[in-house]
């Protein structure tokens, strides 16, 4: 059966029936599991990806139809060196989304102008947007963000679908917003100590870290994501919705206010056990997207 078909989020199934051209489309983002794909040094990072999905109520294939470009006064604020066009486009496939889209789609978006001075060619190129549809305007989307257009290639649809997969899932890691508190505990041996990390969320469920050093060991550390705070937890993988959500949300110190112990030593080792946690997490990278 299919993924989209059946997957429900938040009360809404996520939707893939399209009409027109894009009926039938593709093979489902669970039946479908491709190989690893090498990232490029150039165009989006996971992070972007990421951040577009994540705020996107439709990701949609489209091939252009149509590319009108705005006059002047129906382009407030447009950047030197673009232009703001209006586009017309045809519907190849709802990748995911949580209503449905007709067969045709129009949209506005500011693009860059080549060398010259010219609009590139649109006409039948293909693109995946990130958007939204506007109320009271059927077959109407708005881009949720400047870069939320993408030229469409099979192996970003690829790098997309673990992305989707995660976020319409029924265990959708919280959004962070910051650092509750922070309190490191000194065991009865020499380098033994514990450090609990407590995290704030958009929706108020409980993330907390857990950092552990023992004599002669490596430090240990991992992320519980609800209640029980499990000493066996682990770290995140790589470029997966809970890596994105630590390394792309948790400031870049441990803030002075959420530091709970008193003694100067229990707040130098939870102020260096968060900064061990931030370096094991590793950058967040962005090429096109802000946070």
């Amino acid at each position: 059966m299919s993924f989209f078909k059946t997957l429900a989020v938040g009360g809404a199934v996520l939707a893939v029936a399209v009409t027109g051209p894009a009926e039938g489309f593709a093979q489902t983002m669970s039946s479908r599991t491709p190989a690893a794909a090498a990232v490029p040094d150039t165009g989006p990072t996971y992070a972007d990806l990421a951040t577009l999905s994540d705020a996107a109520d439709l990701v949609v294939r489209v091939q252009i139809r149509r590319a009108t470009a705005l006059k002047a006064d129906r382009a407030p604020g447009l950047a030197a060196g673009f232009a703001r066009l209006y586009m017309e486009a045809n519907t190849l496939a709802l990748i995911a989304g949580r209503s449905t889209v007709g067969a045709g789609v129009t949209y506005v978006v500011d693009v860059p102008l080549d060398a010259k001075g010219k609009l590139p060619k649109f006409k039948k190129r293909e693109f995946l947007l990130f958007a939204r549809p506007v109320p009271g305007r059927p077959g109407e989307l708005q881009l949720i963000a400047p870069a939320a257009q993408l030229d469409y290639t099979p192996a970003l649809e690829a790098r997309l679908r673990p992305i989707l997969t995660e976020l319409y899932g029924a265990d959708v890691p919280p959004r962070i917003t910051g650092v509750s508190d922070a309190l490191a505990v000194p065991g009865t041996l020499t380098g033994e100590s514990e450090t609990q990390i407590f995290l704030a969320t958009e929706n108020r469920s409980p993330v907390s870290i857990t950092v552990l050093r023992r004599p002669g060991q490596r430090p240990q550390w991992g992320v519980s994501w609800g209640e029980i705070i499990d000493s066996a937890a682990r770290p995140p993988a790589p470029e997966t919705l809970r890596w994105y959500r630590l390394a792309c949300a948790l400031p870049a110190q441990l803030p002075s206010n959420a530091n709970l112990a008193r003694e100067a030593e229990e707040r130098r080792l939870a102020a260096g056990d968060y900064a061990f946690v931030r370096e094991a997490l590793g950058p967040c990278t962005r090429r096109i997207t802000t946070p």
